[in-house]
């Protein structure tokens, strides 16, 4: 086998490396990448670390007992202190587990690179990547459509160009038609980005529609959404920036939020920066503040408001999830999107009870992913994956 360059791997033995990967703060970011600003040689051997360090199989190096048990007692014996101090409401042994995985993963992170450092080649059992030639991402302009198998980035310039970089570091142009309405359709499993015209940035999640023209003209710039996005309007006070959905649009005044329109789902729009105004048939707008999330009821057509974290609904495009108080079902169903697969959990209703606080890393190795779903619940769980089903069920 060719012998592979490892200049890299000194990255991944790197504590404040790992750090940033599993816990992105601002002064990390700011850290790392002033430090890529002032050594841009290192840029590809960073790349490297991060695109193997999404790759490392956590749970295949076996937890011992005593130290879950220590790390669990230790958790949970911090959190009631705290929870005297500031008389709220105990959190449930699944929050606790849920932040002990975060522990659990920086004690036994080294160990895993460590064991893989020899032979960085992805095994063939990972569940992301096996999706089907028909679920690529698509990109439609006019009577023209590029397919995509690997996530993707584009911008399109002021001369109705696209240009397209793929994960593998293939870019493709593609020339778009004058008054047409592009497409782009981000199957479940995939992510994408986008650089309008204008310059207003997009992040598509798992399960996504965006359409929007190939230059913005007139006194209005509208692009309509299916899915999930989180977006930063470039400012034009000329220029109201408009988002469609199914049941409301919002009217954007330079700013960024996170808006969720999946059917089936709760429609929501949580505010970032910024000033949004939401409208629905026949309603008033309603104005957010930064850090208020909107529900939209599709009965009576009305917004519901609350303060939130924001963080807790954009940590998506950075790699992980952020929880707090989730319900459990609620946290596998953004897995199941983010992954392309489905959880079945049979007659067992302990899951409904079940609520979760903490970040989960959104690994290419599902096995990571799931050594988290075990250790957030009340009892022991194990599964088992037939293609894009997994069995969820209590061991006894």
């Amino acid at each position: 086998m060719r012998k592979e360059n490892t200049d890299f791997v000194r990255f991944l033995k790197e504590e404040t490396f790992i750090e940033w990967k599993l816990f992105p703060t601002d002064e990390l970011d700011v850290y790392w990448n002033e430090f890529i600003k002032n050594h841009p040689e290192e840029w590809n051997n960073i790349e490297m670390a991060e695109k193997h360090f999404r790759k490392v199989n956590i749970s295949s190096h076996k937890i011992p007992p005593e130290v879950k048990r220590d790390a669990i007692k230790r958790m949970e014996h911090s959190i009631q202190k705290l929870n005297r101090k500031r008389n709220i409401r105990r959190f449930t042994y699944a929050a606790v587990a849920c932040a002990v995985v975060l522990v659990l993963s920086l004690l036994y992170i080294q160990k895993a690179i460590d064991h893989s450092e020899q032979d960085f080649i992805a095994s063939t059992d990972y569940i992301v990547g096996n999706e089907l030639d028909s679920e690529d991402i698509l990109f439609i302009s006019g009577d023209k459509t590029a397919s995509f198998h690997k996530n993707i980035s584009i911008a399109i310039n002021g001369d109705r160009v696209a240009r397209v970089r793929s994960e593998l570091n293939e870019d493709k142009q593609i020339s778009l038609e004058q008054n047409t309405r592009n497409k782009l359709i981000v199957p479940y499993g995939k992510r994408s980005e986008i650089v309008l015209s204008d310059g207003t940035r997009a992040w598509l999640n798992s399960g996504s529609i965006l359409e929007f023209p190939s230059v913005f003209s007139g006194n209005t710039r509208e692009v309509f959404l299916s899915g999930e996005m989180y977006i930063e309007v470039a400012a034009d006070k000329r220029k109201s920036f408009y988002v469609h959905t199914s049941g409301y649009k919002v009217k954007v005044y330079g700013t960024k939020f996170n808006i969720s329109n999946y059917p089936g789902s709760p429609s929501s729009v949580v505010l970032v920066e910024g000033s949004v105004a939401l409208q629905s048939a026949e309603k008033e707008e309603l104005f957010l503040l930064p850090e208020e999330q909107a529900l939209y009821s599709e009965e009576t057509g009305a917004f519901d408001t609350r303060k939130v974290d924001v963080n807790s609904f954009i940590s998506w495009k950075n790699g992980y999830l952020s929880f707090e108080d989730t319900p459990m079902i609620e946290a596998l169903k953004q897995i199941e999107r983010y992954y392309n697969l489905s959880f079945n959990f049979g007659d067992d209703v302990s899951f409904h009870g079940l609520t979760c606080t903490g970040k989960i890393i959104l690994s290419d190795n599902l096995d990571n992913v799931m050594t988290a779903l075990t250790l957030i619940s009340s009892t022991n769980y194990k599964y088992k994956k037939e293609n894009r089903l997994i069995y969820i069920y209590k061991e006894y």
